[in-house]
């Protein structure tokens, strides 16, 4: 399988990329922001529209367009945490300008419009150069590096802002920088495994960590090395069954992993603690 350069592109730009998208998922997830997520990987497929609109290089849209979006949702939040209301009015803009552009598109060249939003909604994780790979693979090691640094302040903001506050943590601009690296996650994940899957490989794998521990620090190594298995399994499962595509086979196999996850969680749940001693009996070993 590794004798193809082609495959090994996609394992090593899948590998960070999965990386990132579980250790930033974590906090998604925490912070209540899947359905920012969720806006962020459909304003990446009308960056990459419009980019074929322009001519330009599709990785300029993905990029501008999530970055200048997640800023205006940001802004438009209390501590750069926006409300439903503002990412539904942001999500629903973004998506009838997303459907102007498709139209001035196909009128343009129909050929090149079905191969960017084919590629754009499903990813191409296996079309990546060797240079696009490396690149891919930097952003993501650096993005993980970041959150994992800012991991503590970025706890305390979540789970009692008035406190971290009164702390000196920044926590309207530590806001916003979360929502511009999940901005560039997204952007980034695109290319591999597609707008419309995307969302899966950021909460799937974070909802499984968080299932299986509540303990932050744990929950972020789990959920980065759920979504790093996902990808290495999905990517084999492809190579072996020539019909499946990679992105549903990454996306199948972190859904699987939240299932098996959430019913093992509820089971434990359920099972009856040790029943107390009673007076002057000794604890069996």
């Amino acid at each position: 399988m590794f004798s193809h350069e082609f495959v090994r592109n996609a394992w090593l730009a899948g590998t960070f990329i999965a990386l990132a998208c579980g250790s930033i998922g974590w906090f998604v997830v925490l912070r209540g922001q899947v359905f920012a997520g969720d806006a962020l990987s459909h304003v990446a497929f009308v960056g990459a529209i419009a980019a074929a609109t322009l001519g330009v290089d599709e990785r300029v849209g993905l990029f501008a367009l999530t970055l200048a979006m997640a800023g205006a949702i940001g802004a438009l939040g209390r501590r750069a945490v926006a409300d439903d209301v503002t990412i539904g009015t942001a999500f629903a803009w973004i998506l009838g300008i997303g459907v102007l552009l498709l139209a001035v598109l196909a009128t343009s060249s129909a050929g090149a419009s079905g191969i960017t939003t084919a590629n754009t909604l499903f990813g191409s994780i296996y079309s990546l150069s060797a240079s696009a790979s490396e690149i891919a693979a930097s952003v993501g090691l650096a993005l993980t590096a970041l959150v994992l640094a800012a991991a503590r302040p970025l706890l305390l903001s979540t789970l009692d802002p008035e406190l971290a506050m009164l702390r000196g943590v920044p926590v309207r601009g530590l806001g916003l920088a979360f929502l511009g690296a999940l901005a560039i996650v997204t952007a980034q994940s695109t290319q591999a495994v597609g707008a419309l899957l995307l969302l899966g490989l950021i909460a799937a794998p974070a909802g499984a960590a968080g299932a299986l521990t509540a303990r932050p620090y744990l929950g972020v190594a789990l959920s980065g090395a759920i979504a790093v298995g996902a990808m290495w399994g999905g990517l084999s499962l492809s190579y072996a069954i020539g019909s499946l595509p990679p992105s549903s086979a990454i996306i199948g196999l972190a859904a699987a992993a939240y299932a098996t996850a959430a019913i093992a969680g509820r089971l434990r749940r359920r099972q009856p603690g040790p029943e107390p001693l009673s007076a002057g009996e000794i604890p069996r070993a």
